[in-house]
């Protein structure tokens, strides 16, 4: 008995590509429904924060004595309305609101940059090298880390912001930052005092982070190959050591962002940050407190977008840390 096979053509056999690492973490951020709707929701921020010179339908300054405590979708005695209302000044407060935004988002973004970048490097250079480097920074770590953070950051931001001409930079960036602020080169000089003080707190976790992750690859095979076939140490740690590190690292950074919003949030609440008239969701915050009984809704308003960008940041981590996980399938 005989059994009939049927060959297959060689040129119908296609050769299946195999999904790069990057594609199947998108793949498995995608199915992290709250995380990607998170995603909408802050883009949407981002896009108005953008988008606030051309879409704010008042002058950001601009007071009104005979419309002040006008409620939400209240009219002005010329006729003018106001979406959100006005404040003690009779300032429009969705054009406030939106300059706040387009800080708050922005300083939280930019002093977590800096902040990363540092803990990036000095964690890199710490786990690579090991010996006097390792300890020289990580005792400078420990140090940081036992400074009381809150008292620290309170005293810093009330010294640089009441001496800006101390802060260190140059015309051309207060140029630049105001230029992303939409604020004048004043303003964008306090802000960067601010940013500076954050950064300064901020790179701690992420350098202890980054150190750790470099000592578990630094003796891994693929790098004594590179070592081995003469490539330098930057290479080596550019190469092949960071991109290895990076997937928890843009998980931290993403919650470093939260955390870097609500700090400035708190600041500029107490006083010692960003000041009126520069808005800021925690500055709006704060001075809607002494009128909260009589006039309620004006500290919910700056209040809801920072919680409601805090919890979307939050899943947002949350959905890249599950998709980052290696232990994660499919």
């Amino acid at each position: 008995m005989t059994t009939s096979t049927t060959a297959v053509p060689l040129e119908e056999v296609v050769p299946q590509r195999s999904e790069g690492q990057w594609a199947i973490v998108f793949r498995r951020f995608r199915r992290h429904r709250l995380a990607m709707f998170c995603i909408g929701i802050l883009a949407l921020l981002l896009l108005l924060s953008a988008a606030t010179p051309l879409i704010a339908p008042y002058e950001r300054d601009q007071p009104n004595l005979t419309g002040r405590f006008l409620t939400p979708l209240g009219v002005d005695a010329d006729g003018g309305f106001h979406l959100l209302g006005t404040d003690h000044l009779g300032r429009d407060y969705a054009t406030r609101l939106l300059y706040a935004s387009r800080v708050s988002l922005g300083t939280a973004f930019i002093a977590t940059l800096i902040s990363s970048t540092i803990g990036i490097l000095l964690g890199m250079l710490a786990g690579y090298f090991g010996g006097w480097v390792d300890t020289i920074i990580s005792r400078t770590l420990e140090i940081v880390a036992t400074f009381p953070t809150l008292l620290l950051l309170l005293i810093l931001a009330s010294i640089l912001v009441q001496n800006i001409n101390a802060v260190p930079l140059p015309s051309w960036g207060a140029s630049l930052l105001a230029f992303i602020f939409a604020v004048s080169e004043r303003e964008a000089r306090i802000i960067f005092a601010v940013i500076l003080v954050l950064a300064f707190f901020g790179w701690t976790g992420t350098a202890r982070l980054m150190r750790g992750m470099v000592l578990s690859v630094r003796e891994n095979v693929y790098i004594e190959s590179a070592r081995a076939l003469g490539a330098s140490n930057a290479r080596i740690l550019f190469r092949h050591v960071f991109p290895n590190a990076l997937p928890p690292m843009i998980v931290d950074f993403t919650l470093g962002v939260n955390g870097t919003l609500v700090a400035e949030s708190a600041l500029s609440f107490l006083g010692f940050g960003i000041q009126d008239p520069t808005p800021t969701w925690g500055n709006m915050l704060g001075y809607a407190q002494s009128y909260m009984f009589q006039y309620p809704w004006m500290p919910l308003i700056p209040a809801m977008p920072i919680l409601i960008a805090s919890i979307a940041i939050n899943y947002i981590g949350d959905g890249l840390r599950d998709a980052l996980d290696p232990r994660q399938r499919g």
